[in-house]
């Protein structure tokens, strides 16, 4: 087994548990590590995110159904679907064509994501509209189709609601497990599923159900401080990687 392998694991296990802990981390901690060390293609990267973050999804919303909230999540869906499709597609092109300004996208999506969930959201008085939720759900799903990580905008916009907080994460674990479906029925259906992601699936599906498990045990800091290490930590690969491929760019 080699370094990069043993590494993707080692992220797979890290995201699943501070998913399961903190409601996010899987998606972005897979593409800022992994992707931002070029050890995995962008594209097969991001379809390995998805199946892996589907069954995590699932597993995770198992005992918590009666949280989720319905129109939430049908009115986000219908934004974020086409959303999926021109991610999936921008994705494709791009890393056939620019992939330098492909690797930029990627570290401005992780710095400005990792800037949104350090500022706390404040909550509204109400309910969105209808609109803010098509909205929300069209550039969660953009964010989803390019790097399978549609958490930092859905969750931002999520953490408004005047919700309870399990019904927040209920909802949203509901709304990843749509994007991450519909996601990977698109790159199934366009023949992008090669022979390198589905090893990457059978090999990380155990980190994942072992991350999620261990996710019902308490951390040892609190929670709070375990989002910010993350967030901070991606916000320096966020950093890092826009400043490598900025200055290939102008290089």
């Amino acid at each position: 087994m080699d370094a990069a392998l043993i590494i993707f694991l080692i992220v797979v296990l890290a995201g699943c548990y501070l998913q399961a802990v903190a409601g996010f981390g899987l998606g972005m901690l897979l593409v800022a590590v992994v992707g931002g060390f070029g050890l995995v293609s962008l594209p097969a990267l991001a379809a390995t995110i998805s199946i892996l973050a589907l069954v995590n999804s699932v597993y995770a919303l198992r005992g918590h159904r009666a949280q989720l909230q319905g129109r939430a999540i049908f009115t986000t869906s219908l934004g974020q679907l086409p959303a999926i499709a021109l991610g999936v597609f921008l994705l494709d092109y791009l890393s056939q064509r620019a992939v330098l300004t492909l690797e930029l996208m990627l570290g401005l999506f992780l710095v400005l994501s990792c800037a949104s969930m350090l500022l706390r959201p404040k909550p509204r008085a109400e309910v969105s509209a209808t609109w803010a939720w098509l909205s929300a759900g069209f550039f969660g799903g953009l964010a989803g189709g390019l790097f399978a990580a549609s958490a930092p905008v859905l969750g931002w916009f999520a953490y408004r609601q005047p919700l309870a907080v399990a019904q927040i994460r209920a909802t949203l674990l509901a709304i990843f497990t749509i994007n991450a479906a519909t996601r990977t029925v698109i790159v199934a259906a366009s023949g992008g599923m090669t022979k390198e992601i589905g090893l990457l699936v059978a090999l990380g599906m155990p980190a994942v159900l072992i991350g999620t498990w261990l996710g019902r045990l308490p951390p040892p800091i609190s929670e709070t401080a375990l989002r910010r290490s993350a967030v901070l930590l991606l916000l320096a690969l966020g950093c890092w990687i826009s400043l490598r491929s900025s200055l290939a760019l102008t290089g």
